[in-house]
């Protein structure tokens, strides 16, 4: 009887360490894919501030958590099937989602870029003088969410590349894990963000002058921090976009692109011995991806703007 029970006690604890390792390899595969989309997380982050500017500071958090709900929801009711159901039965079409994906974040990039050449920017979103009440803020979480869309499907499609060569279930675990973990962390810096104005303007109102030096340096430091924020969004949309371009036009069975960075990284990584090498190696790669994300953007960007003219002239 001991030896059963102690025969059944060895065989859960081999399940559970069994159970433990998937866990760890799921987290794992998360945590990778999580970093493949790393640009798409940064333009995200930098894109939603935007909806809650202009509202009231008490509607902030709540506007916040609606766009998140959405976000989520988005996620794993819309992209997770989808995406599912191509992997499972159509994972040649992948390649084309992505070469797709990176074209549209080297249009972002690009855009962005050419607006701050050209100071011709889009009307920005939120809340103006005269614009309030529950149905403009409706509408403010209905486009909030309609963008989301667009940045969670990037996201949900880079991650499940890294992953495209595992189980059913592993691949479906992941995905719902980097739902979850991206939305969170997406929305909670967003959150921090747009509140860390008010945390400064009440530290600034305290009696006590460390706290009043802290409450302004926050106030002033938030303009540069989300112009910071624009600038690595930029880039990272670039990096991004160019690199899954390169890399899926050889998935798709055009090889030179990715050849050809691939032996430009090896170049960058022999010229110095040791680390040093494999960072110059991630830089010479990176730095390659964003130009090319630049050019192949600046023309997506040209026709984009040449066809509304066309068909003005047209009218």
């Amino acid at each position: 009887m001991a030896g059963g029970l102690v025969a059944l006690l060895d065989d859960v604890a081999a399940l559970a360490k069994a159970a433990a390792a998937s866990i760890d390899d799921i987290g794992a595969a998360a945590g990778k894919a999580s970093v493949k989309a790393a640009g798409v997380v940064v333009d995200d982050t930098a894109v939603t501030p935007r909806y809650v500017h202009g509202f009231s500071p008490n509607r902030e958090l709540p506007i916040i958590r609606k766009i998140a709900v959405g976000s989520i929801r988005n996620k794993l009711l819309i992209i997770l099937p989808v995406a599912m159901i191509l992997s499972e039965f159509l994972p040649q079409a992948l390649p084309y989602l992505l070469i797709a994906g990176g074209l549209f974040l080297c249009f972002e990039g690009a855009e962005k870029v050419y607006e701050a050449l050209t100071g011709n920017h889009h009307e920005a979103a939120g809340a103006t003088e005269g614009q309030s009440g529950p149905e403009f803020e409706k509408t403010m979480v209905s486009g909030a969410i309609r963008t989301d869309l667009i940045l969670s499907a990037e996201i949900m499609v880079i991650s499940l590349s890294s992953v495209e060569d595992e189980p059913f279930l592993t691949r479906l675990l992941v995905l719902v894990v980097v739902a979850i973990l991206i939305t969170v962390l997406v929305y909670g810096v967003v959150a921090l963000i747009v509140k860390m104005d008010d945390v400064g303007l009440a530290l600034a109102q305290r009696k006590s002058s460390f706290s009043q030096r802290i409450g302004r340096g926050l106030v002033a430091a938030m303009p540069k921090v989300m112009a910071v924020l624009t600038v690595v969004g930029i880039a990272a949309m670039l990096w991004v976009g160019g690199h899954i371009l390169l890399v899926n036009i050889g998935e798709a069975g055009f090889h030179w692109p990715a050849d050809r960075l691939h032996d430009l990284e090896h170049w960058f990584g022999d010229l110095v011995d040791g680390g040093v090498g494999g960072v110059l190696s991630w830089t010479g790669g990176t730095v390659v991806s964003a130009l090319v994300g630049l050019v192949v953007g600046a023309i997506v960007v040209l026709i984009m703007h040449l066809i509304p003219k066309r068909k003005k002239r047209a009218d």
